[in-house]
């Protein structure tokens, strides 16, 4: 029988520990603080539609390089991505909003 697995090592209270309480920030393993959850915004504006006619639109969801913004930044549902990334596909291949945008 072994003797190390009896004993248990001493605790060392952290002074920045909160004291388990989670909700009030302090996390330190994350590093952030509050996020406020992304909301799809097709799906909380019924009346907003993806047409890759509307360059307006789809100017939110390309960088400034051309690279279609990923679901995780925009907020959108997997769905409306889905839609997002064909309308900007096929936006691109009517030269409606460029592939890449060289930077000068």
């Amino acid at each position: 029988m072994s003797t190390m697995t009896d004993k248990k090592r001493p605790v060392k209270k952290d002074s920045r520990d909160n004291g388990g309480d989670d909700m009030e920030g302090g996390d330190e393993k994350r590093g952030r603080g509050f996020v406020r959850r992304k909301v799809c915004r097709f799906c909380a504006d019924k009346n907003a539609k993806v047409d890759y006619k509307d360059q307006s639109t789809l100017k939110y969801f390309v960088t400034e390089r051309g690279k279609i913004i990923p679901r995780r930044i925009s907020g959108n549902c997997a769905l409306h991505q889905r839609a997002v990334a064909k309308a900007v596909k096929q936006a691109r291949g009517l030269a409606l909003i460029p592939y890449l945008v060289l930077a000068s």
